[in-house]
């Protein structure tokens, strides 16, 4: 459900009623201000005075009175239990004004307040360290760097499998390229500045979107190279024994920690460092042991080992919002 600024113009009125029955609201300078004196940086004897502006001088809402409408909104017609916000980590004051507001509110008027949780992002920056510009100096337009993204990922497919057809290679190309766009972003702490490189989103090693996609092509050619469908040869299968299964087994056991702590926190980039260590566990048993072997035993248990190390991938990418490709 998508609900515009303008849906809760006619909204605010009520916020500004409510917050000055409550007291919570007072006239600042001709505006409608919220205090919050338990905050040294919010109160009224901050050196630098930052007041919640809920209605300005002009009598005209503002961000602070819609989001208070937004809130309220929510909390009655959605029923939330728990709130979520997005944005800039510039916006940091904003919302946890929004929140102490939000909560005195609420308990004054004996409603039930949702969780809310404002989850910030840094700056993406460009190599010279400065916020990612053109080189006219204007931001970035996501949609170029999709366009680029693709093309480079489609050149650097064509060079390492010229003999897929051109269609395919298009095709790969973009799929790589929106997923390394995508997946530079998911794997740095969101609250971490980060640097734009080419060179690195793009890269077959590493923490890399190119990196995890190719670990599930690996392991889906062994069973294509052997006429099994994944999930397939795994009857008679054993426990893991040597060193390199054992570790490979017990990092696919933890997937469900990984995926909780990214949940909890909001905080992606604890499933993408999982799924590169995963991608990095299956390389070492790749390495270390044989999969198609004589031994009807092992090679079931080497099968099975295979087809969840797929199965996690990419599920971990599809949570990612990367479909995975079957060839690069």
């Amino acid at each position: 459900v998508i609900l515009g600024e303008s849906f809760y113009r006619d909204k605010v009125d009520q916020v500004y009623a409510e917050l000055a029955k409550h007291k919570l609201a007072e006239e600042s300078e001709g505006a409608l201000v919220v205090w919050h004196d338990e905050e040294p940086r919010f109160s009224r004897d901050a050196e630098t005075k930052m007041p919640f502006i809920v209605r300005k001088k002009d009598g005209s809402s503002n961000y602070a009175s819609t989001d208070l409408a937004t809130l309220l909104y929510r909390a009655e017609h959605f029923k939330a239990d728990e709130i979520v916000y997005v944005t800039d980590g510039r916006q940091q004051d904003h919302f946890h004004q929004l929140f102490l507001t939000g909560a005195k509110w609420f308990k004054a008027s004996d409603r039930k307040l949702p969780r809310l949780r404002h989850v910030w992002f840094g700056t993406i920056l460009g190599e010279d360290g400065k916020a990612i510009k053109t080189k006219s100096g204007d931001p970035v337009r996501l949609q170029a760097l999709i366009d680029e993204a693709t093309q480079r990922a489609y050149d650097a497919v064509t060079s390492k499998s010229p003999e897929l057809p051109e269609a395919e290679r298009r095709e790969i190309g973009k799929a790589i390229g929106v997923a390394a766009m995508r997946y530079a972003d998911l794997s740095s702490n969101r609250t971490m500045d980060y640097t734009f490189s080419w060179d690195k989103l793009l890269a077959f090693e590493g923490n890399t979107a190119p990196y995890l996609m190719y670990a599930v092509v690996r392991v889906r050619s062994i069973f294509r190279k052997s006429g099994l469908a994944v999930g397939q040869g795994e009857e008679g299968a054993t426990d893991p024994e040597t060193p390199a299964e054992i570790a490979l087994a017990r990092k696919l056991l933890a997937f469900t920690a990984a995926l909780d702590q990214a949940l909890e926190e909001l905080r992606p980039h604890h499933l993408c460092t999982y799924l590169h260590e995963l991608a990095a566990a299956y390389g070492t048993f790749y390495a270390a042991d044989s999969v198609i072997v004589d031994d009807p035993a092992v090679k079931a248990r080497r099968l099975m080992l295979c087809s969840r190390t797929c199965a996690v991938m990419e599920t971990g990418l599809r949570l990612l919002g990367i479909e995975p490709v079957e060839r690069m």
